[in-house]
């Protein structure tokens, strides 16, 4: 009997694959949610991979702050007519309006958080039963307690205390009526598989990820992009340096880091040598120990 010799790349690709087609063939209406970041934009290659040349078993999602990156919903309308996939597009904004979140005031206001709830309303509205989403055990210490299918309450609460054992690769994708699942089939990367493998598929990336000269104001001990959207006051001044992010979030909360990174090998070889995640550079999680937890747990991504 034959035997596959397969690299590690090439054994988290087919880990993935076989996720994604395990939600297209337990759930009844998943959607695949998509931020404009290289997490995301590495699963849409992994969906082409599974299940082209036939279309996506699901829409991709994207929940717009209003507060993004001018280059991520750049990247992600060409991406999207490239692919010829469903968008469906969720509004903060739209949210402010109908009253049910209330925007943040103060110098560290962002409308990062007020994405849950906009959330929550989009799988309502269009009955998902599964979120696929990119999120990678190495980030962040919540997201290291997730299992790959990840079940939420009708309310969309996650429960670190009640999750299911994933024994031999087997994931259980039984829900009761209301609930639904967070897919994570790229739980098991972590940042350098991601820039190993983007390199290795030759994936196109927004242009923040490499570095260029950028305004930026120095808050709480982080580079933040000068922004008409960050509430600048006296104490803020704004300098030029040559940056990159290595996340991608609301524009708000997301710093970018000193760098002369300008193709993938140079963004490989800095992610090899620092000490600090990627998550070191989003404002949101530094709100508390369990910010990033305590968000899961009211249901965000």
């Amino acid at each position: 009997m034959s035997r596959y010799n397969l690299d590690y790349l090439d054994e988290l690709e087919a880990e993935a694959i076989h996720i994604l087609r395990e939600v297209a063939g337990q759930f009844e209406k998943p959607a695949l949610l998509f931020s404009g970041g290289k997490d995301s934009i590495t699963l849409v290659r992994l969906a082409e991979k599974a299940f082209r040349p036939g279309k996506f078993p699901f829409p991709l999602v994207h929940i717009d702050t209003g507060h993004n990156f001018i280059e991520t919903i750049q990247y992600r309308d060409e991406m999207v007519a490239r692919i010829g996939e469903k968008l469906i597009v969720g509004s903060v904004q739209q949210s402010i309006d109908e009253g049910k979140v209330v925007e943040q005031t103060g110098k560290n206001a962002s409308r990062n958080a007020l994405q849950t709830v906009t959330l929550l309303d989009t799988i309502q509205a269009y009955g998902f039963d599964a979120c696929i989403g990119g999120a990678r055990r190495d980030e962040e210490k919540a997201r290291a307690k997730e299992r790959i299918f990840s079940v939420r309450d009708e309310f969309g609460q996650w429960d670190p205390k009640r999750q299911r054992p994933e024994l031999w690769n087997i994931y259980n994708g039984k829900i009761h009526k209301g609930e639904n699942v967070r897919v994570f089939p790229i739980s098991n990367w972590t940042e350098l598989d991601v820039w190993n493998y983007i390199r290795r598929e030759n994936i196109a990336l927004p242009s923040i990820y490499f570095a260029h000269q950028r305004d930026c104001v120095v808050r709480n001990g982080q580079l933040m992009g000068a922004t008409p959207f960050l509430n600048l006051d006296e104490e803020d001044t704004i300098i030029s340096k040559k940056v990159r992010f290595r996340t991608v979030g609301d524009m708000t909360c997301t710093a970018a880091v000193e760098s002369e990174a300008t193709h993938i090998d140079d963004i490989i070889a800095e992610i090899s040598n620092s000490k600090v995640s990627e998550r070191g550079a989003r404002m949101d999680d530094k709100v508390s120990e369990v910010a990033m937890e305590d968000r899961k747990k009211g249901g965000y991504f």
